[in-house]
């Protein structure tokens, strides 16, 4: 029973090894761009499972116990408090972690090379286009990328 407690490493190791993790993880998932996060197919679920198994080792190193995997849960919980925080009330750093939106169209012309760029297809831009009630592309004023991932169409004045 002792053993299910006892660190196999100092508890400060697993703190710098959970914070190392999550700020690689978190620039790796930036750099993947707003469509990976907007969106969850079932490959997008696959590939959060194995990225939780692939970091798994890097944090736990050779520890099972139950006191290192409830360190390390508490660890990860609070570095996101924390960065969501900090870019809560910090433009600058919001701007870094969450990114900007992106226009995709405007006044009813689609920026081709920027939907290939945030890896946007036809499809999902039509499909949004059909949930803003716009029937056809001279009908769009504008439209965003949000940090979110979910596109946002504005309509023209005229076709509302």
């Amino acid at each position: 029973m002792s053993e299910l407690f006892a660190l196999a490493m100092p508890w400060w190791e697993f703190v710098l090894r959970a914070v190392i993790v999550y700020a690689v993880v978190l620039v790796m998932v930036r750099l993947a761009g707003k469509r990976a996060l907007g969106q969850f197919t079932p490959f997008d679920m696959l590939l959060i499972v194995l990225l939780g198994n692939a970091v798994q080792n890097a944090l736990l190193g050779q520890d099972t116990s139950l006191g290192g995997g409830l360190l390390l849960a508490a660890t990860l919980i609070a570095l996101n408090y924390v960065v969501g925080w900090i870019s809560a009330r910090s433009p600058w750093a919001e701007k870094v972690i969450e990114g900007e939106p992106v226009v995709l169209a405007r006044h009813g012309r689609v920026l081709r090379g920027v939907l290939r760029r945030e890896l946007v297809s036809k499809a999902d831009f039509e499909h949004a286009m059909r949930e803003a009630g716009c029937a056809a592309l001279e009908d769009v004023e504008v439209a965003l990328l949000e940090t979110n991932g979910r596109i946002a169409i504005i309509q023209r004045p005229e076709s509302r």
